[in-house]
């Protein structure tokens, strides 16, 4: 016998269940996207390998840790996008977009990749949504793009598990002199400092703020703070910012040792953090990147994002016990003994699935109590009988299973008094154009 495949380490199947978490998460999203005039952008799973460690920066821990990176046949170096911002900021300039009308408003919810270690919430590839405005620097953008995010953990049942951190890392040439401040702090202090933290202290030591290790966490909180040396407009920017989140209720806590982990951050950062275990569980954030578009070849543009980790969400839907509603529950099934009960049926279900009624059947040669076996498997609420005295009288048997009871109609009524017993109202039903707005 041939050995069996598995998944590789850290990716993992979406199984049917899972995947009404995504639909429901994804109907979301999408529905508070198109209130606030976000348009859905898709980029390519993968990038020239430049394009990352150009907007990311080649001290971060995802670009020389953690991305998928590898040469095509004519030896360009290419990488599985293990973030959506730099994806679509590339395509802002690459399309003209700063042609459009502006702010451009623009969300995605797509998969991406990094080589990291595997753990709860975390895989290898991982689904992100994300939400970008380009073209516009105002304090209360930043509050609506926070306020989106807020609302989307509202509608999914998981705003009581979270808190939003903020801080303002003001503009990179505060945050060069506060860096040396940082590294001149740390003279002496190395042999304290984790391993991935002595590395960082020399190319990125902004990130020493924010390490989950305890010794460094301790040499954290008492290190110079960052707000002393960043710029008046900087501060004043953040000031105006929680004067709006104030006006909008949004709770938040002011959190100087939040740095994100990517290098074209400006000013506003934040974080939702779970509100028991910290930054180990927290499922998204953002904040403004006004030097982005024109460190990739565009003019100088504003910006501000949001992105968050779909599987993080749903583990904590399911920590929270949210029901999500399935559309996938089957309404009928179709039993039927023999080959002239069969031809009868094929049509049938047809036309049953054209009025939104959710069918299956004419499987197999099986007997119909063994039909009406895998009917209850199914969990529909009638069963459909048709066998050869049906054939000849041109009827069919409406079986209700829970109840047990059932009626005979002729096979031309069949549809019409299936549509009374079910309801309208839960019939699966739509016309082609009307899918571009449900």
């Amino acid at each position: 016998m041939s050995e069996t495949f598995q998944t590789p380490k850290g990716v993992h199947d979406i199984l049917p269940l899972d995947h009404e978490f995504h639909t429901y998460l994804k109907k979301v999203v999408r529905h508070r996207a198109r209130q606030a005039g976000f348009r859905r952008i898709s980029t390519p799973i993968f990038e020239y390998t430049e394009l990352f460690k150009r907007s990311i920066g080649d001290d971060s821990d995802i670009v020389s840790k953690e991305m998928y990176t590898f040469e095509d046949r004519k030896g360009r170096s290419l990488t599985l996008k293990p973030e959506g911002t730099a994806g679509v900021v590339r395509s802002y300039i690459q399309n003209g977009m700063n042609q459009w009308p502006q702010p451009v408003l623009l969300y995605y919810f797509e998969p991406h990749f990094r080589y990291d270690r595997p753990q709860k919430g975390r895989y290898r590839q991982f689904w992100q949504f994300g939400f970008e405005i380009i073209g516009e620097s105002d304090p209360a953008l930043d509050a609506q793009c926070i306020q989106l995010a807020n609302k989307i953990n509202e509608d999914l049942g998981v705003d009581g598990v979270f808190k939003l951190q903020l801080n303002t890392i003001g503009t990179p040439e505060a945050r060069k002199k506060y860096m040396q401040v940082l590294q001149d702090y740390y003279v002496g202090k190395e042999r304290s400092l984790c391993d991935n933290c002595k590395a960082r202290l020399s190319k990125n030591p902004l990130r020493l703020l924010d390490c989950k290790e305890e010794d460094c966490k301790i040499l954290a909180e008492i290190a110079p703070p960052m707000r002393d040396y960043l710029d008046k407009e900087s501060l004043a920017y953040h000031e105006e910012l929680k004067e709006y989140l104030d006006e909008l209720e949004i709770e938040y806590e002011e959190n100087p040792k939040l740095v994100r982990g990517l290098d074209y951050y400006t000013k506003t950062v934040f974080e939702f953090w779970d509100k028991e275990n910290g930054s180990q569980n927290a499922i998204g954030g953002g904040g403004r990147y006004d030097d982005l578009v024109e460190l990739l070849g565009g003019q100088s543009t504003p910006a501000v994002g949001y992105s968050a980790g779909v599987e993080r969400i749903i583990a904590n839907m399911k920590r929270e016990k949210v029901r999500v509603p399935s559309k996938d529950d089957l309404h009928v099934f179709v039993a039927q003994l023999g080959n002239e009960a069969k031809k009868k049926c094929l049509p049938l279900i047809e036309e049953l699935r054209e009025v939104g009624i959710k069918t299956m059947g004419a499987l197999g040669k099986g007997s119909i109590n063994v039909q009406l076996r895998l009917a209850n498997k199914f969990k529909v609420d009638y069963a459909v009988l048709i066998g050869i005295t049906e054939v000849r009288e041109g009827t069919a048997i409406i079986r209700n299973m829970e109840k047990g009871v059932q009626e005979t109609v002729k096979m031309e009524k069949v549809t019409e008094r299936l549509i009374e017993l079910i309801g309208d109202k839960n019939l699966d039903k739509y016309s082609p154009g009307e899918l571009l707005y449900s």
